[in-house]
């Protein structure tokens, strides 16, 4: 009796049509990852809201986008390109003038935002790793739009976090429409998360594992699975306005070679350090940051100071994406990395110090690849032979894998960033594993835990 009830019984979440086991008796959930759904059940309800999540969070993405190429062109009168080139372009006065008013618009609108809305949520991280994921559609967007402007205008802070916002903030909404569990919900926001991320730099399966090993840290497939079609759907529809091709365009093949695997044994080291410090300055200045009316004198100090020192770096305006690319291309000398590395991370803190709201995935990003693309360039002086670039994709995985305390998502991030590096694969997985934890052994916090408020209070203080 007990053998033939071994036999027939299925104990998985949703039930499989063929009830009975295959012949052996074994059971299919002894796959750790093929579990019963848990608490978050795949119900028709929640996969028609995650499809409509979807296609909500790419529309979004791509106003958001629309949003922030407005604001480039005037301020900078930059269409397509090189953003950095358009900055430089234009005069020195209008480089610092733009920043002035992007901090005075960042000013007005995030202090009425955050004291009319005080009692609305929107911190998507918070609200996935602390709460049921409830986020208010209204501050999320406005929120949002004011990002998208002043990162137009020059501010050193990524664009990303509003895309990732609002695509939360749609999974929200919509879970609530459909009336879906708290476990539902925040599995729905997630998805939402990772396909803001998806959809603005075409990274569908980076955006997934961004999904499921960040905001859920849950990689067993009834999360891959929604979190793939969610982000799938939304770079998809972002396709509407959005470019299809690599974010870091035309790069070359670059190949292995033991010069770059013995370096990156070494530089996984200090990239590991290195990020230490710059999460630990992201999490006090975010603490830090300037409330209320102090914005309104901070934010115009730290901007004027960002945009003067752009009149001799304009690479330090906006997020950092040509930063990058300039670096991945090889180009650049050994004083010019060094004085980015060096002033990047600063100018970011300093932005998020003064209370302005965004991102920080480009300017980790792009800070890994300079800092890279310096210490290959000395390297090569040892053990010539290997293109600097080769050794900026190396340095951007293993910073973006070890900030976020997500090496899979890093490494796929990077990759379909770039549509190149995968003859690298080895030293940039041996680079990204050893940065990685030495920042979990070291410290333990990510770029995204580090940001998190106290929870004695409010997230409008």
């Amino acid at each position: 009796m007990s053998r033939q009830r071994e036999g027939s019984e299925r104990e998985r979440v949703p039930q499989p049509l063929i009830k009975r086991r295959i012949a052996s008796g074994r059971g299919a959930m002894e796959q750790p990852n093929v579990t019963h759904d848990g608490a978050a059940a795949l119900t028709g309800p929640f996969w028609i809201a995650l499809i409509l999540t979807g296609v909500a969070t790419g529309l979004l993405g791509d106003f958001l986008m629309w949003v922030l190429a407005l604001a480039e062109n005037a301020a900078f009168h930059y269409h397509r390109g090189s953003y950095q080139d358009a900055v430089a372009a234009v005069s020195a006065a209008r480089r610092v003038t733009s920043l002035v008013l992007a901090s005075l618009i960042g000013a007005t609108g995030w202090y009425l935002i955050r004291r009319l809305l005080r009692n609305e949520h929107a911190e998507i991280d918070d609200a996935l790793w602390r709460g049921d994921g409830d986020l208010s559609w209204r501050r999320s967007i406005l929120t949002s739009l004011v990002s998208e402007v002043v990162i137009g205008m020059g501010a050193s802070i990524g664009r990303e976090a509003a895309p990732k916002l609002m695509g939360g903030a749609s999974g929200s909404v919509l879970g609530g429409w459909f009336k879906l569990t708290s476990a539902q919900k925040r599995l729905l926001v997630a998805c939402g998360g990772g396909a803001g991320l998806a959809a603005v730099y075409n990274v569908p399966l980076g955006g997934a594992l961004f999904t499921a090993e960040v905001l859920i840290g849950n990689l067993s497939l009834p999360v891959v699975a929604p979190a793939l079609v969610c982000t799938g759907l939304a770079t998809y529809v972002g396709w509407l306005y959005l470019p299809g091709g690599a974010t870091y365009a035309d790069l070359p093949l670059y190949h292995f070679s033991a010069a770059i695997m013995t370096w990156s044994l070494l530089a996984g080291v200090v990239i590991g350090f290195v990020t230490v410090v710059y999460v630990r300055s992201i999490g006090w200045v975010s603490h830090h940051r300037a409330k209320g009316a102090h914005l309104f004198w901070t934010m115009p100090v730290v901007f004027a100071g960002v945009g003067a020192l752009g009149i001799w770096y304009p690479q330090l305006f906006g997020n950092g994406k040509d930063m990058a690319h300039m670096v991945f291309l090889g180009v650049g000398s050994t004083g010019l990395l060094l004085a980015l590395f060096a002033l990047k991370p600063l100018v970011t803190a300093f932005t998020l110090g003064s209370g302005a709201a965004g991102g920080v995935f480009t300017p980790f990003l792009s800070t890994g690849a300079v800092l890279g693309g310096l210490l290959g360039l000395l390297w090569s002086h040892l053990w010539p032979g290997t293109p600097v670039g080769a050794y900026a994709l190396v340095g951007a995985a293993a910073m973006i894998g070890a900030s976020m305390q997500a090496p899979l998502a890093g490494l796929v991030l990077v990759l379909e960033m770039t549509h190149t590096g995968f003859a690298l694969m080895v030293p940039m997985i041996a680079a990204t594993a050893i940065a990685t934890m030495i920042v979990r052994y070291v410290d333990g916090y990510s770029m995204y835990s580090a940001r998190l408020p106290r929870r004695e209070l409010s997230e409008s203080a």
